[in-house]
């Protein structure tokens, strides 16, 4: 029987059922079954069963031949307004939870800030929330009118007037997330384009979206930098005429992108970054541009990303050098990617990892050693080890083999840090290289192995044979430190003691501390006294910084503080 409570204009509306979610296809009777049904057609087609057809009759249709089913009415929720949804996330009625702290977006609330504070309410995690509307005009403007963010991924909106119907009372808001969401186009874009005035940041993953309708969509967002649009419909792009001109960073991740298409966006003035991994491209080509040119295209790009693609070498050489202003070349993944050029010209020739390696050779790291314009690099995610096994050598083995580079993973490196990892270089391969034929003239398979050996000698010296280091085996236990933790503002508490591997950053050690000490890593103080320097106590003041990075050695302890 059909609930009086559901709303009575059902189609194309949004549902969950069971957490999954799905748009309201049919509503009615389906013989020879009695009752009311709703026909629905799921996100994950994988959910349904049919195509909208039950013995021989086609009540609604689906783009996937099993993206349907039939549903009660009383199983599907059709979700709440805005500010119900935000007072189910936030508000608690005990009185444990009302003195608790929460950390959203690295800002610091009280629940009862929250509760009773709604008006300077700076974020809104209403992820998964089933937020369907508004609710009544210009309630979310007198409760919450400082939302700078707002996140409604997986929510039950049907449509872009919904969503301008909440933005509009935000005026302070700058990033909206909407991903997984099935938005029915606006009627009349343009006069949307008030409601989302202030907004810079616009996340749409995985709403279904090919590029013409995002470009229809487009003129709501005068002010838009920064678009992500992952793993949608993409595939052919058209020329944003009048639209998206105000672009800084163009996300296209995991779209199935027509190759001939890409230099349809090329003329976005202000497009400095545009990520195109995993979209299937084989080459940029760019035809105004002849040998020893650079192309008019792409007039502000200085960040290319095109991992997990199909460029081979050769295309990479002939196209990537017309882009005068790229400035980077970054590891991700399993493949090395784009080209470094200063503002002339390109540096030198790039390689490419197959993708079905997933090491980052030593080969290549020399090949980059050749780059002079190369100042960053980002190469998380491969498996870079050293002779001796340990990850945490193999980033001082490439600050010394890239003497050139200035940012490593995002760190800047500091020059005591280079200094070190330079000497220890040398000690490393010292007995190689002595073997190789030392201060006379080495192998050439050992300079093709260690191209700026002979730089460093000339900088700090050759080592002496009692200096030279030999890799240690690849033996967990000879990677791992013993660590005392003590909490010296609090007598009560006992030490603890841990076994910690070298590498580990200072981020992780303080995660490690927040499990066992339930203390938020932010109010985290760390510091560290060596048995080799008694009286001195050292601060761990970089987190993306390792253990080793501070020589921080075995039976060593780190004092843990928090305000």
């Amino acid at each position: 029987m059909f609930n009086p409570e559901q709303p009575t204009d059902l189609l194309g509306r949004r549902v969950a059922i069971g957490g999954e979610r799905a748009t309201v296809r049919f509503a009615g009777l389906v013989p020879p079954t009695t009752g009311f049904w709703l026909g629905v057609e799921w996100d994950d087609p994988k959910r349904g069963k049919h195509d909208g057809t039950h013995e021989g009759v086609q009540y609604f249709t689906c783009r996937h031949p099993t993206g349907g089913s039939f549903v009660r009415p009383e199983k599907a929720s059709f979700g709440v307004d805005f500010l119900t949804a935000l007072r189910r996330e936030y508000e608690f009625d005990t009185e444990e939870e009302l003195s608790q702290e929460v950390i959203i977006s690295s800002k610091k609330l009280k629940w009862s800030d929250v509760q009773c504070r709604f008006e300077k309410l700076p974020v809104a995690m209403l992820k998964y929330c089933e937020v369907n509307g508004p609710g009544e005009p210009g309630e979310i403007r007198n409760t919450t009118p400082n939302i700078e963010f707002l996140n409604l991924d997986g929510s039950l909106l049907t449509s872009w007037e919904d969503v301008a119907a909440i933005t509009k009372q935000l005026d302070q808001l700058h990033e909206l997330h909407l991903s997984e969401n099935r938005l029915r186009l606006p009627f009349d874009p343009s006069a949307h384009c008030l409601d989302f005035s202030s907004l810079k940041t616009l996340i749409l993953n995985r709403c279904e979206l090919t590029w013409k309708q995002i470009l229809e969509c487009a003129p709501m967002w005068p002010q838009l930098e920064h678009l992500s649009v992952e793993y949608n419909q993409i595939a052919e792009l058209q020329r944003p005429e009048g639209v998206l001109q105000t672009l800084v960073h163009l996300d296209l991740y995991g779209n199935p992108l027509v190759q001939d298409s890409l230099l349809s966006i090329s003329a976005l003035p202000r497009l400095d970054c545009l990520n195109l991994t995993a979209t299937g491209i084989s080459a940029i080509q760019f035809e105004d541009a002849p040998p020893g040119r650079h192309t008019s295209m792409f007039p502000a790009l200085t960040h290319l990303i095109v991992d997990q693609n199909n460029i081979t070498e050769g295309h990479e050489h002939r196209t990537l050098p017309h882009l005068s202003t790229l400035e980077e070349r970054q590891l991700y993944g399993r493949i090395f990617f784009l080209s470094v050029l200063t503002r002339d010209r390109l540096a030198v020739q790039n390689k490419l990892l197959s993708m079905r390696d997933v090491h980052l050779c030593w080969s290549v790291v020399n090949e980059l050693s050749k780059l002079p314009s190369l100042k960053k690099l980002s190469c998380r995610g491969n498996r870079l080890v050293s002779s001796d096994g340990n990850p945490a050598t193999a980033n001082q083995m490439l600050i010394a083999k890239l003497g050139q580079l200035v940012t490593l993973n995002g760190c800047e490196i500091e020059p005591l840090e280079r200094r070190g990892a330079e000497l220890d270089y040398i000690k490393m391969f010292g007995e190689e290289w002595l073997k190789a034929g030392g201060p006379g003239h080495p192998s050439t398979h050992f300079t093709n192995q260690h191209p700026r050996y002979q730089e460093l000698i000339n900088k700090y010296g050759a080592p002496e044979e009692g200096e030279l280091k030999k890799p240690g085996p690849s033996v967990l236990k000879n990677q791992l430190l013993k660590i005392t933790f003590t909490f010296p503002d609090d007598s009560s508490r006992k030490p603890i003691e841990k076994r910690l591997p070298a590498s580990m950053v200072v981020q992780k050690v303080k995660g490690l501390l927040y499990r066992l000490l339930k203390v938020p890593p932010s109010d985290l103080r760390l510091t560290y006294t060596s048995t080799k320097m008694v009286g001195a106590e050292f601060e761990l003041s970089n987190d993306l910084k390792t253990l080793q990075f501070y020589s921080i050695e075995d039976g060593d302890q780190i004092l843990v503080r928090w305000s």
